[in-house]
């Protein structure tokens, strides 16, 4: 992904192998403990950094820089990228990063929703996400992600939404991953800026 992307021009990248392949060493080489103040804020780098990649893509097709078939080209490359197995020992890394990678599973889907139809007219981001926290319950998980990436595509047309707030009162489970990746999308879209590997 460029770091200087100049107006009205594509980045070489908007994601590349290399550039998640080196936050995961990170993640190897760090002695990661979920309770860790700086074990927490490498993960949510990560999943940040990826979710900026997400918000870029959107901006150029928003701004007529990619058209729909490129759009979700590079929507496609970058879920390949950031939701392969990755190749982690430590149980609890692996585990980590499976979690951050459900949140970008939300983000990339809301994303190509979005470029596909569009964010709904009617409904609200607390709405869907209301009705995903039900499916969940009714273990019908298909239902309650899809929900989520609708309600993605709303925080993605500008809703005037507090998804960090929405997601810190759901209890442990799916739909509170999935909405975490809205949350660092959310979150991308106002500052789309590069965060740094170190």
């Amino acid at each position: 992904m460029s770091e200087s992307d100049g107006d009205g021009e594509l980045p070489e990248e908007f994601y590349s192998e290399d550039r998640w392949a080196n936050w995961l060493d990170r993640l190897r080489d760090e002695e990661i403990d979920p309770e860790d103040e700086d074990s927490a804020r490498l993960l949510l780098n990560l999943q940040d950094d990826a979710a900026i990649a997400v918000a870029k893509i959107i901006t150029a097709f928003q701004d007529g820089l990619l058209g729909e078939e490129a759009a979700l080209d590079e929507l496609e490359e970058f879920a390949g990228v950031v939701l392969a197995e990755a190749d982690i020992e430590d149980e609890e890394v692996a585990m980590l990063v499976d979690s951050v990678q459900m949140a970008l599973h939300c983000v990339a889907a809301a994303a190509e929703m979005f470029v596909i139809d569009g964010a709904p007219e009617d409904g609200t981001v607390e709405a869907n996400i209301q009705a995903a926290v039900d499916a969940e319950a009714e273990e019908d998980l298909d239902t309650a992600f899809n929900y989520c990436a609708q309600a993605g595509t709303l925080v993605i047309d500008g809703a005037d939404t507090d998804v960090s707030g929405i997601a810190a009162d759901l209890e442990y489970g799916y739909v509170a991953e999935w909405v975490n990746g809205l949350d660092s999308l959310q979150d991308a879209l106002a500052d789309p800026e590069v965060v740094e590997e170190d």
